[in-house]
């Protein structure tokens, strides 16, 4: 096999020279197209660079560390096809090989350690080449979690091998927060936290805390908001109520009704209700919707309505108002509140326009109905436009990105805004 002269390559327009960091072939080792051959560093950024055949690493002409100008000859190669060899020995000295540079963390955290280097208890290591950069977004790995993982090369350097070793042990640090070194310490900023009386939080509220905090952390949250005009179905309620109630002994409010709009939209889009389990997403097949109700200490809990997809709008009055009267009276029970695949909170209540709720893990996504407000809405008809009152709400809709994109939860989220609009005023009850 003929020998081929193997130069250093372009790598922008305004670099003339790179530094040697580490050979990652040795003299008489074989390679693939596309394996690393060694990695340089510029003024500018580090770049790895591949193979452009396979074949057998003859010889270096440069040390590690050493300064080569491009289209200087590094090393001599071996190659095992022809057709590149024949193709690369045309190209000019300066484009020689194209090479990606690598990607460099943009992030806060990035800035934090490249001040302290400590900052980060595992990698140090600061550029993401474009081999690593196509396996990371392959299996969904941020750079915050690529921080994380040991890298292997020259400095710490990240390489392939290093992400699939990390894959292969089940991602231990997926979840895990930026940890400090023994030696790093909070600085003590000494805010002024006021004067005044010390409540300290009961059980229940350093719980609620926790999970707060633990599903910020868990789940990329991101909130979509629709607006929806529920003149009809505040009609009928209106209309309605004491007559339900007569009939049912129940009292007649709007949770039913959005639950049942709920759950007929989880129904056309099912993997909403769904959960995150390790790399596998479980699709559930109930429909148990949680409602966010305030204690009588103030605190929040979620009671959980079963099969609601399942439910009549009587029945569903019926289970509402005796989980709301349970939790007013503090006499839920561990079933009431587990189970539930997808939960609603009505902020409207408290006279809230709308909401960003957290997500009630392990659910998926959480929606929040807003105050139902009268306004003046232009409406369309064949006559032309007219301007008319209508009772209009914010509906917002809080979800995991991990496994619900946009166009999933916008999609969803605009179906219950249908079923809300569509509400049949003459229905029975």
């Amino acid at each position: 096999m003929p020998e081929m002269e193997f130069k250093m390559p372009k790598m922008g327009e305004s670099i003339t020279e790179g530094t040697i960091l580490n050979w990652l072939v040795k003299e008489g080792d074989s390679f693939e197209e596309g394996d690393i051959l060694l990695e340089v560093g510029t003024d500018k950024v580090d770049n790895e660079v591949p193979a452009p055949a396979s074949g057998k690493m003859i010889r270096h002409l440069y040390e590690v560390k050493a300064i080569v100008p491009v289209g200087a000859v590094m090393a001599v190669l071996e190659l095992s096809d022809h057709k590149v060899l024949a193709s690369e020995t045309k190209k000019s000295n300066s484009e020689e090989l194209t090479v990606v540079p690598e990607k460099e963390f943009s992030t806060n955290s990035h800035r934090s350690q490249q001040a302290d280097p400590k900052y980060f208890a595992v990698n140090e290591n600061v550029f993401i080449s474009p081999l690593v950069d196509s396996v990371a977004r392959k299996h969904h790995i941020s750079y915050e979690e690529l921080a994380r993982i040991s890298g292997s090369g020259k400095e710490g350097r990240l390489r392939k091998s290093d992400v699939m070793n990390y894959l292969s042990e089940g991602r231990p640090f997926q979840f895990s927060q930026q940890m400090q070194s023994p030696e790093f310490k909070i600085p003590d900023l000494k805010f002024d936290k006021g004067k005044g009386k010390i409540v300290e939080m009961d059980r229940m509220r350093q719980l609620i805390a926790d999970h707060m905090v633990f599903s910020k952390h868990t789940s990329p949250h991101v909130t979509a908001y629709v607006e929806a005009d529920l003149t009809e179905m505040v009609a009928w309620r209106n209309a309605n109520k004491e007559a339900f109630q007569k009939k049912h002994h129940e009292k007649l409010t709007f949770t039913p009704l959005f639950i049942e709009c709920v759950s007929k939209a989880i129904k056309d889009f099912p993997m909403i209700n769904s959960s995150l389990d390790g790399n596998n997403i479980i699709v559930k097949e109930d429909i148990n919707i949680g409602m966010a109700t305030a204690l009588a200490s103030g605190n929040l809990i979620v009671p959980v309505v079963r099969n609601a997809d399942k439910k009549t709008i009587s029945q569903l009055a019926k289970e509402i108002n005796l989980l709301s009267l349970k939790a007013r009276e503090n006499k839920l029970n561990a079933d009431d509140i587990k189970g539930s695949t997808f939960t609603i909170s009505n902020v409207g209540t408290f006279g809230s326009l709308m909401g960003t709720p957290i997500i009630n893990q392990p659910e998926a996504a959480i929606l929040a109905t807003g105050i139902i407000k009268k306004r003046a809405e232009v409406m369309e008809s064949s006559n032309g436009d007219t301007i008319e009152i209508r009772s209009m709400m914010y509906l917002s809709l809080s979800f995991d990105h991990r496994i619900v994109d946009g166009y999933l939860a916008g999609s969803f989220l605009r179906r219950i805004a249908d079923y809300m609009e569509q509400f049949d005023r003459n229905r029975e009850y």
